[in-house]
């Protein structure tokens, strides 16, 4: 990781955490629910969602205290799909993030009540918050997200892969799952980032086009680790995909090809930055930071 990029995540991570702890610990809601939701929140995330959108923000003006609710109102929702994915009658996972899942800490109910509070807290924080100051922008911000994580986003993505197990998939049909079960939030982060900044509409679709590549390089990423990686790093067992006999890259591609496409939409991505008329040097570096992790 960059020095720079370090810096960032340094700086504004914390903020992000802050944010998150605070209003969700506010909320006035029987006890056990609030634990649920705190304990997945809680969980060693990296806020990758958050991060892009304050760093596309940063493109624009400085970040201010006031950016934060709507900049981490995506974390809401990424952590209520992560609770929901777990569960039994989807993936069955019994660790995430190095930890016990959400049902297996707290027993199914609470886990579904969980995720679903923290999907609609996600929508109010857009709703009662100062930035962006124009209304119009935050109604945008409330469609977008809406759309990211709804039916024909992350929903739709995430029913395409429970259909997908144990079937040959195709290129064609494994990047619609990954486009919307995991790229289309990472899209919405980008675009919040510039809605929050009131950047022109140019802008925002170059954000767009940049987040949608962004999102399949995480991807790729995430299954050459699932090849590769470990449990001590990745926080669940490697191999997993494989066990529950999901296509991924790899095992359509080949691990090579895998990294080939990696390679492909790392420089997709960075010509949608280079058409930028900001300085997204930072992005760069986030760029390169998702396509080279290790976890």
């Amino acid at each position: 990781m960059s020095g720079d990029l370090q810096h960032f995540f340094d700086t504004y991570r914390p903020s992000v955490d802050r944010a998150l702890t605070e209003r969700v610990r506010a909320l006035k809601t029987p006890e056990t629910l609030k634990e649920a939701m705190m304990y997945s929140l809680e969980a060693g995330g990296k806020r990758v969602r958050p991060l892009l959108s304050l760093a596309v923000l940063q493109c624009y003006r400085p970040v201010e205290e006031e950016d934060l609710p709507a900049a981490s109102a995506v974390e809401l929702i990424h952590t209520y799909s992560l609770v929901h994915d777990d569960l039994p009658s989807m993936d069955d996972d019994d660790w995430r993030r190095g930890q016990p899942t959400n049902h297996k800490k707290f027993g199914e109910a609470a886990a579904i009540l969980a995720g679903d509070a923290l999907q609609t807290t996600a929508f109010s924080w857009i709703v009662e918050a100062d930035r962006p100051a124009s209304a119009d922008a935050r109604l945008q911000l409330v469609q977008e997200l809406a759309e990211a994580s709804g039916s024909e986003g992350m929903v739709g993505g995430q029913m395409a892969d429970l259909e997908g197990e144990k079937q040959s998939l195709t290129l064609e049909e494994l990047e619609y799952i990954h486009h919307h079960k995991t790229g289309d939030l990472l899209t919405y982060a980008a675009v919040s980032g510039s809605l929050i900044a009131e950047a022109a509409d140019e802008d925002v679709e170059n954000w767009r086009a940049f987040g949608r590549e962004l999102g399949l390089v995480f991807q790729i990423k995430d299954d050459i680790l699932d090849v590769e990686g470990s449990l001590e790093e990745m926080g669940k067992s490697s191999g997993s995909d494989e066990t529950k006999e999901k296509s991924t890259y790899p095992k359509l591609l080949t691990l090579e090809g895998a990294k080939e496409k990696l390679a492909h939409h790392i420089e997709q991505a960075e010509k949608v930055l280079g058409r930028m008329t900001v300085d997204t040097s930072l992005l760069t570096a986030f760029l390169q930071y998702i396509g080279q992790r290790n976890h």
